[in-house]
């Protein structure tokens, strides 16, 4: 395949997993290879040139919002502060994306057992993703006086990041829950918060 032809495969890959993610947005559930096929006014079997099953094509969505997010943390690795306010902005502003993919994921992990490469890369991506923020969190933790770690930190971070998904994402609560930013401000502050403190004991 020459570069030209390469580039506009390449291309191509990318409108397939822009619109799929539009559609699977907009639907809330699960698309099919022939309703993606007709937004894009392809061929069904075109889908499959770059695509060996929808969940492969799924998958791929997963390991593209992860590269976002590691791109967030190779931007703002040298302040925790503004780390979490834009990791968690990304995720709780786009809480049905956030929500869908992690359902997606689950899902595949449990059932799908041919994709063994794409999950290496997905999981490679996510170390990545704390390698690039490990020594400001160290940071952020030892200046808190925390006794958590690092990785427990940022898997309480994401447990209060995707607990305010849910809720920002329910039709019931949000009749109910006020003012969104005050709310997601809130999340940000509760995120940002080091339990598990260090005795003064222990610390000296």
């Amino acid at each position: 395949m020459n570069s030209i032809r390469q580039q506009n495969f390449l291309l191509r890959k990318e409108k397939i997993l822009a619109m799929a993610e539009i559609l699977l947005l907009d639907n809330q559930q699960d698309i099919t290879l022939g309703e993606l096929a007709s937004e894009l006014g392809i061929a069904k079997g075109t889908i499959y040139k770059h695509f060996n099953s929808k969940n492969q094509l799924y998958l791929e969505l997963i390991i593209l919002n992860e590269m976002r997010l590691l791109e967030i943390s190779k931007k703002y690795k040298n302040d925790m502060k503004t780390y979490v306010h834009q990791y968690m902005l990304y995720n709780m502003l786009n809480s049905n994306r956030t929500i869908l993919l992690h359902v997606i994921e689950e899902r595949l992990t449990n059932n799908e057992r041919k994709l063994k490469d794409l999950f290496e890369n997905l999981y490679h991506i996510r170390e990545q993703r704390i390698i690039e923020i490990k020594v400001i969190t160290h940071e952020y933790l030892v200046a808190a006086r925390s006794a958590m770690s690092i990785r427990d930190y940022l898997s309480y971070i994401w447990t209060v990041t995707y607990g305010a998904a849910l809720l920002l994402n329910s039709t019931h609560y949000q009749k109910s829950i006020g003012s969104r930013e005050r709310l997601i401000n809130l999340y940000i502050n509760q995120a940002l918060m080091t339990p598990d403190k260090i005795s003064h004991i222990e610390y000296i």
